[in-house]
């Protein structure tokens, strides 16, 4: 038998039933319903059903059994909001993003700077002097055009905290902020609000993550730490350094452990609270911990109302100042006449060519020195000068301190002069080797 068929039409009619095939394959699919009586999106159900484009997309994720049709449902119709578009949030946005996610909300409102953009991977060259919210969502949009993105440019505060965790109907909080004042705030006000919070941290080449008041019904940050760590014990990623891929790993450990509760993977009775504390050095590590239950007597989620202290009208009347209660170190500390500002500390140095009466000292600690430093300045690490008993240096020579910032210098004059009772005359350098390159050597490197 003979068919009168050239390739090319061969080749057309096959292409033909590929294409007959692929329409009849989507059309076949049936609604189910999960285990947790959630209905399966489907075409048959077109409410929530997904596009052929987003079977595409979510395919591998959700051949997954701990994810499948069901949870990616899950996903689409879910509402995360994430604090913070820095190390953290990036990587999570990132992942929740490609994952599907229903509804982002972004709150920051820093901007890009060319110092973020070794560990916060949303931002470009290109975008540097951006709000975060707003280069983020620039990112995320060409990402995922089915995920909503919102922005918030703004600092969270006792004012506005409300308004923005009840903007919307959030399913999930992911804290990626760095500093104890504002996680203290955002665990109040989502614990009000009946929100689970994700949160982390990271600094150098470790990080920590927990999840927080899980349906009402697991710890807080406040039963984990009822009391704030002194303000001087608190190490930024501006002052301690911070490893990207360090801090990424815990921006991607939040997404996932978002996933996971959004898909429903924890429930009240197999959720046992943790803390998983991650490593880079000298062997990477992530171990995990198993953490208390929610403390009766907790100021802000004891089950006994009489004992919850803190409610909506203490945090937005101011009446628990934050700032307060975490405190900061005050570097407030001298009189004008013991500093001086950095084109007078050039002239200075300049005159005493022989360096027989001056002295640098930098204060910063060792590897912020070997990074860049003046020339003649010596490096005693604030930490370390202030644990000295005795300091000798020549009485006639005038010791001008410095740091990156006019911070720790600050503290080391108020030392020097007023606990060790040097008779030098001592200075503090205003705004310390920042201000130096801005308005001295501009060549001098700023980090």
């Amino acid at each position: 038998m003979t068919l009168d068929f050239s390739k090319e039409e061969l080749l057309s009619q096959i292409e033909s039933l590929k294409k007959e095939n692929e329409a009849l394959r989507h059309a076949k699919i049936y609604s189910e319903t999960s285990a947790a009586g959630v209905a399966v999106v489907t075409a048959a159900n077109r409410e929530s059903s997904f596009s052929l484009e987003e079977y595409r997309r979510y395919g591998r994720q959700m051949t997954v059994p701990e994810v499948g049709i069901s949870g990616q449902v899950m996903l689409k119709k879910s509402k995360i909001l994430v604090v913070g578009a820095g190390g953290l949030g990036c990587p999570a946005l990132l992942y929740l993003t490609g994952a599907g996610v229903g509804k982002i909300g972004i709150v920051d409102n820093d901007v890009v700077d060319t110092s973020n953009l070794h560990r916060q991977v949303l931002h470009t060259s290109e975008n540097v002097g951006m709000l975060k919210c707003d280069s983020a969502k620039k990112y995320l949009n060409s990402l995922n055009p089915h995920v909503e993105i919102v922005t918030f440019p703004k600092r969270l505060s006792n004012d506005n905290i409300f308004n923005v965790f009840l903007s919307d109907k959030w399913d999930l909080i992911l804290d990626c902020t760095d500093a104890p004042l504002t996680r203290y705030l955002i665990n109040d006000a989502a614990v009000i609000c009946g929100l689970t919070i994700v949160s982390a941290s990271g600094v150098r080449a470790d990080g920590q993550l927990a999840i927080l008041n899980f349906q009402n019904f697991g710890p807080c940050y406040r039963c984990f730490y009822p009391k704030p760590p002194p303000p001087n014990s608190v190490l930024s990623c501006q002052d301690g350094g911070v490893i990207g891929p360090a801090i990424g790993v815990m921006g991607v450990l939040m997404a996932s452990e978002a996933i996971k509760v959004i898909c429903g993977s924890y429930t009240r009775e197999n959720f046992k609270p943790f803390l998983n504390l991650y490593s880079a050095y000298p062997q990477q590590s992530l171990r995990t911990f198993k953490m208390r239950s929610k403390v009766p007597n907790c100021q802000v989620c004891s089950i006994d109302n009489d004992k919850r202290i803190i409610t909506r009208s203490t945090i937005e009347s101011n009446e628990l100042n934050y700032s307060e209660w975490c405190g900061k170190v005050s570097y407030d500390v001298l009189k004008m006449e013991d500093r001086v500002n950095v084109s007078e500390f050039s002239q200075k140095i300049a005159n005493d060519k022989d360096k027989d009466n001056t002295m640098i000292l930098d204060v910063r600690p060792k590897a912020h020195f070997d990074i860049c430093h003046l020339p003649n300045s010596i490096n005693i690490p604030y930490k370390e000068l202030s644990q000295l008993k005795e300091f000798s240096v020549p009485s006639n020579k005038t010791i001008y301190c410095i740091c990156r910032f006019g911070n720790d210098s600050r503290l080391a004059v108020k030392f020097l002069k007023y606990e060790l009772g040097l008779p030098n005359t001592i200075l503090d350098v205003i705004g310390g080797l920042n201000q130096w390159s801005e308005q001295v050597d501009t060549q001098f490197p700023k980090y």
